[in-house]
């Protein structure tokens, strides 16, 4: 979308404005899977022969990094949250099993039983605001308290793109509230006349409980976010306000 602004702005046709729309969506995707790669190849040196990591919903980014670490020849085992109301932990389980990886699967709310037994925390992201904050699946933010308390490292593997350029000006991210009838079925909502659900898709990772990110660029702690923002998408963008476009 930024190119097309960008060059309809400066007075491009529509054809070529389709060629241009389509080449960015391609280059984005070629770019999304080399990030990926990469992830997984920094991430896994993070991982020693013999570890135990935590996982939370299904991310991609984050079991690049274990498969590789596995693919590289280290016995690892992992712990896979279930991850309600929609139970993504499964789809992480059987990735892992196929893979030939010791997977125990866990309710969400035994994290903390488990917890003591892990090396590693390691989850993806949906989002990650300039502060070094990270929205991800729900639950992650309680995994994160949680291997705070018990001193295990919590990893973020996220590519670049997620840095999310609008939360250094300060507009919060949005949780996105989902379909009530994946935590209950019609049938009880319906006889529990005045009954309330609730059912946010993300929550908030605060910075000071998170580690490390693991981005295609490398390395970096939640605090140096905003210098991947300006990096990313360009100093300009953030030293004028968006009537001076």
């Amino acid at each position: 979308m930024a190119e097309l602004e960008k060059e309809y702005n400066d007075g491009k046709d529509i054809m070529s404005l389709k060629k241009i729309v389509s080449k960015a969506a391609n280059d984005f995707c070629e770019n999304s899977n080399r990030a990926l790669e990469k992830i997984a190849e920094i991430g896994s040196k993070r991982i020693k022969d013999g570890d135990v990591i935590f996982v939370n919903c299904n991310s991609s980014a984050a079991l690049g990094i274990i498969k590789k670490a596995h693919r590289d020849g280290k016995k690892i085992k992992v712990y896979a949250n279930e991850t309600r109301p929609r139970f993504q932990g499964l789809l992480t389980a059987k990735e892992l099993l196929d893979e030939g990886i010791d997977v125990t699967l866990i309710v969400d709310s035994a994290a903390r039983l488990f917890i003591k037994r892990a090396n590693h925390v390691i989850t993806g992201a949906d989002a990650v605001a300039a502060n070094g904050a990270v929205a991800n699946k729900i639950g992650t933010a309680t995994l994160a308290l949680i291997a705070h308390e018990a001193r295990v490292n919590f990893i973020v593997a996220a590519e670049t793109y997620k840095f999310n350029p609008r939360t250094y000006r300060g507009e919060l991210i949005e949780i996105e509230e989902r379909n009530i009838f994946e935590v209950i079925s019609k049938e009880d909502y319906e006889r529990l006349k005045g009954l309330k659900v609730k059912n946010p898709a993300f929550d908030i990772t605060p910075p000071e409980y998170i580690d490390l990110i693991v981005t295609e660029k490398g390395l970096i702690p939640p605090q140096a976010a905003i210098l991947v923002l300006k990096e990313t998408y360009g100093l300009d963008s953030f030293e004028k306000e968006p009537w001076e476009d």
